[in-house]
């Protein structure tokens, strides 16, 4: 699947956000190991401290149907420069990619850049900080 075949689809999972606060829709397609995509889009909550993102949301759902292996993730929203992962979205990241997978941030007029793990969190906490040896690093 090519970059902008990923962001085509993290746009179309960016109509499905529900975003009655903010307005602010983004949509993430997560390619797997196998070539199977999962879609997710950011959900809002009054409260906003259980706001999921997109990003989460299709992590999340692969892995809990069992998936571990990615090959790439591409992020959409409708902003001036290509969206870039918050914080959150950025260690839950940590847990689950190998840092140099790429990983495309992208907007609605067309714009794609390509950046890694690595490159949005260079000094990530994993599970080697716990001495588990588990996760990526």
């Amino acid at each position: 699947m090519t970059d902008r075949e990923l962001m085509e689809l993290a746009i179309k999972a960016r109509e499905r956000a529900y975003v009655p606060y903010s307005h602010f829709k983004v949509g993430a397609a997560l390619l797997d190991a196998k070539g199977q995509v999962f879609l997710g889009c950011n959900i809002e909550n009054a409260a906003f401290s259980p706001t999921n993102c997109a990003e989460r949301t299709a992590i999340f759902k692969a892995v809990s149907e069992g998936v571990r292996e990615f090959t790439a993730l591409a992020v959409a929203a409708d902003t001036q420069e290509p969206v870039t992962p918050c914080g959150v979205c950025r260690q839950v990241m940590a847990e689950f990619f190998d840092p140099q997978m790429p990983i495309y941030l992208g907007n609605l007029q067309g714009e794609i850049v390509k950046t890694t793990l690595q490159e949005l969190l260079p000094a990530s906490f994993t599970a080697r900080a716990l001495g588990t040896g588990e996760g990526h690093d």
